[in-house]
């Protein structure tokens, strides 16, 4: 046998496949030996052996087998371009290791001063580093405060878990005055320590709802994130101050909606936010736009009232604490009023 030719039990070995997987890309016409030996055995080739290494590396990209079938057939396949892809790929695994040793630097300052931590504790943190990671780059890590290990911050949050813990094993409902106000310190806080952006704060609420979707553990364990971070606690202390404006009627109409997801609003403060730190005027067309939806969004909430709206609006300009841990400033709120104003009546 020539040795320039490889049967199909030596190219497995060699390339880390199993000889089922090669049998299997043989049956699909993905990788078929092009040689043969006197006896009549098929034989993988040098070409067959390059094409294999396309496929493996088109593989570590995440491309489907069907997908990777239709590259290779393409004649201006950039095969090129696939030795540069891994090469890059080995450098972030470089940039990794390195970011690991990062973690365990963060990670050692975190755990000081409260007495060796457990196994489960360390690695609980590595998964939530690295998850955190999946949804921000180095850069923004950086301009994260809570990503900044702080001993006075990391004591602020376990005093907070800590209270939290005591009222949930008590069964304090979260509309308690004593759940709302803590859940009012919490949302603060967060705000504060993902550096007020509303654009973190919406990766964030991403991060948990996929986590929550996927059934794997979060940062933020379930039941708090029904307590606080899905609104229960914290929207309740913003009802009482809405009380001391509106009607009872009106309370109902407002507390039936005010559980709606708001992810869909969430997204429509970004937007406006972005417009307004462009610089983009609240009568520019786009600005108008934006506000066209969110009144149409106001008026699914709370009805087509005037009225009330000015009665909202009148308790958000009294109370500052309503926008307090939202993420929403008095700029955007401004912002907003401008270019609603701008659209003229509707």
């Amino acid at each position: 046998m020539k040795k320039n030719v490889l049967k199909i039990g030596e190219l497995a070995a060699r390339s880390g496949l199993t000889v089922r997987a090669l049998h299997h890309y043989d049956s699909i016409g993905l990788l078929t030996p092009s040689a043969r030996a006197d006896s009549g055995y098929r034989l993988y080739n040098s070409a067959d052996v390059a094409r294999l290494h396309r496929i493996q590396a088109l593989r570590k990209f995440g491309m489907s087998l069907s997908d990777i079938a239709t590259f290779l057939a393409s004649p201006d396949a950039p095969f090129a371009d696939i030795v540069a892809q891994q090469i890059t790929a080995l450098d972030q695994q470089i940039k990794q290791a390195s970011t690991l040793r990062e973690q365990l630097n963060r990670l050692q300052q975190q755990m000081s001063g409260d007495g060796d931590p457990a196994l489960e504790d360390w690695l609980g943190t590595l998964e939530h580093m690295k998850l955190y990671e999946q949804y921000f780059t180095p850069d923004e890590l950086r301009r994260l405060p809570f990503w900044q290990q702080d001993a006075r911050r990391n004591a602020k949050w376990r005093a907070m878990t800590a209270t939290l813990k005591s009222l949930m094993e008590r069964g304090a409902p979260p509309d308690s005055a004593e759940a709302s106000a803590l859940a009012q310190r919490w949302m603060e806080t967060l705000e504060q320590d993902t550096g007020a952006n509303l654009e973190f704060a919406m990766r964030m609420t991403n991060m948990l709802q996929q986590q929550k979707d996927a059934g794997t553990d979060s940062p933020i364990d379930a039941k708090v994130q029904q307590y606080i971070y899905l609104g229960e606690a914290f929207t309740a202390r913003k009802m009482r101050i809405y009380a001391n404006y509106l009607t009872e009627e009106e309370m109902q109409q407002l507390r039936a909606t005010s559980t709606r997801p708001s992810i869909d609003s969430t997204a429509l403060y970004l937007n406006i936010q972005r417009q307004m730190e462009n610089g983009v005027s609240p009568e520019d067309p786009a600005s108008q736009a934006l506000a066209r939806e969110w009144q149409q969004l106001i008026r699914s909430r709370i009805g087509d009232s005037p009225d009330l709206q000015a009665r909202i609006d009148l308790a958000h300009d009294s109370e500052p604490e309503l926008l307090k841990g939202t993420w929403v400033s008095q700029a955007t709120v401004d912002y907003i009023r401008k270019a609603v104003a701008a659209c003229g009546p509707v």
